[in-house]
């Protein structure tokens, strides 16, 4: 049986692809970053109805979360390509509060047979002749009212002043830049262009610190993404510190568990309802930390993600660390005037927070720059189970050091009061030990990181809702 002829869609002179991933006018390819040219054969397949904002998330970012700014640019780009005016639409239309609706009405689906087919059929409008109005604007600088544009002159938005960057890296980047150099302003202009880079499926180099007022410039790139890093990571943080003290419950109880049923023990079901407490409020503030600190990276750093990754990942895991140490210590200190110093601190903060940055960075290597890591399914479990095993060889390291996590600070603290249900003696000597010794210690701090690094990950892929 044959197998079905790919469909290819004309209309208005442009013919568009999904087989060979081509999108032409006139006979001559036109440009567009992968995912424009998902969002376009998207809408133009479904045509048929206008496609909500949430759908097209869903479809054309499948595998990472990009703020609203990132469909409007999109939206905006195809326009241009299509030379299409949104005051009067002719292809795209805005659906007001819901999303957007192709609306080109003698659109022609026909068998894909071949590019040669798709040129023929396009040369009737090649061979046009040159209208007088495109022969002006054809002798007019393009670079100049773009780069004007850029410069910010005209109290124009920062979304127009990006679509002025991502169309200035179209006609040369290397030709912008060399306009740029020297005039007032042009440090912002720079950053804005650096950053529109992944927006331009031709964009070339952008360099910052080596350029002219490179420092101002790099200042201006960490303020620009930093306005987007608040928008988009607002609510990953959140999620990572739930699905962590979920995961910090669901810890505590098996803990309990196994106290409970080490032979001869005495533990009660009260042991159980307090490891579950104590684990999720150990979780909720180690994912709100170490989560924010990975959320904030993803959104800045774009050319160096999984370095930024690491490193933020330990900085905010020693700062979480470094202030729950202070907090446990002067807590035990005012209530019941003693000083347990051998606790879990910035530095095990540091080393595990790390961890699971390097772990996250591994486990979402091939998504594409630009976006927070959101995949689906499989996909996300073996992601977030990536990064558990990654922190748990760390946090195994840790505990072979002699360096305390919750549990054995738990067991630290146990010792310090006569009568403490919470020790660990149990369930070392269930495994042969006659205290916390290496054997206790791997197996306990192994499971911690393991549950920690799954459950602050998979909560920080959770894709957020759109608003309407």
């Amino acid at each position: 049986m044959a197998e079905p002829q790919p469909i290819c869609y004309r209309f208005a002179g442009f013919v568009l692809s999904p087989a060979r991933r081509a999108l032409s006018k006139d006979g001559r390819d036109v440009a567009l970053i992968p995912r424009y040219f998902d969002l376009l054969v998207l809408l133009v397949e479904q045509r048929h109805r206008a496609v909500h904002r949430q759908e097209i998330f869903d479809r054309v970012w499948a595998d990472v979360v990009v703020s609203d700014g990132a469909l409007t640019q999109a939206i905006r780009t195809i326009r241009r390509v299509l030379d299409d005016d949104p005051r009067e639409v002719r292809f795209i239309r805005t659906v007001s509060r819901h999303g957007y609706q192709f609306v080109w009405s003698e659109v022609a689906a026909t068998e894909d047979s071949s590019r040669d087919e798709a040129r023929a059929v396009a040369q009737t409008f090649r061979s046009a002749p040159v209208t007088d109005a495109g022969s002006a604007r054809a002798a007019i600088d393009p670079f100049e009212p773009l780069i004007a544009a850029l410069l910010g002159q005209g109290q124009l938005t920062d979304d127009e002043r990006h679509d002025a960057a991502v169309r200035l890296h179209e006609l040369g980047t290397d030709e912008a830049l060399r306009r740029l150099d020297g005039r007032p302003g042009h440090e912002e202009a720079r950053a804005i262009l650096r950053d529109a880079r992944w927006d331009a499926p031709a964009a070339g180099e952008v360099p910052i610190v080596s350029s002219e007022g490179g420092l101002r410039a790099a200042a201006d790139v960490i303020v620009l993404r930093a306005r987007s890093a608040a928008r988009l990571a607002s609510r990953r943080w959140a999620s990572a510190a739930s699905a962590s003290a979920l995961t910090g419950v669901v810890a505590g109880i098996a803990g309990g568990v196994a106290l409970a049923l080490v032979p001869g023990s005495t533990t009660g079901v009260e042991v159980t309802v307090v490891l579950a407490l104590v684990g999720a409020i150990a979780g909720a503030a180690g994912g709100a930390g170490v989560g924010a600190g990975l959320a904030a990276a993803e959104t800045l750093a774009r050319s160096a993600r999984a370095a930024a990754l690491v490193l933020a990942g330990a900085i905010a895991g020693a700062i979480t660390g470094a202030v729950a140490h202070f907090l446990a210590r002067a807590l035990l200190s005012g209530l019941f005037g003693r000083d347990v110093a051998t606790l879990a601190g910035g530095v095990e903060g540091f080393w595990l927070g790390g961890a699971v940055g390097a772990g996250y960075a591994l486990a979402t290597r091939r998504l594409p720059q630009g976006g927070l890591a959101a995949p689906r399914g499989a996909a996300r479990w073996k992601a977030a189970l990536t990064t558990g095993v990654v922190a748990a060889l760390a946090a195994a390291a840790l505990s072979i050091a002699g360096r305390h996590l919750v549990g054995s600070s738990l067991d630290v603290m146990a010792d310090a009061f006569a009568g403490s249900s919470v020790g660990l003696d149990p369930f070392a000597q269930l495994l042969g030990e006659d205290s916390l010794r290496p054997v206790t210690r791997l197996l306990v701090g192994s499971f911690e990181g393991l549950m920690f690094g799954t459950g602050l990950t998979f909560g920080l892929m959770r894709r957020p809702r759109v608003r309407a």
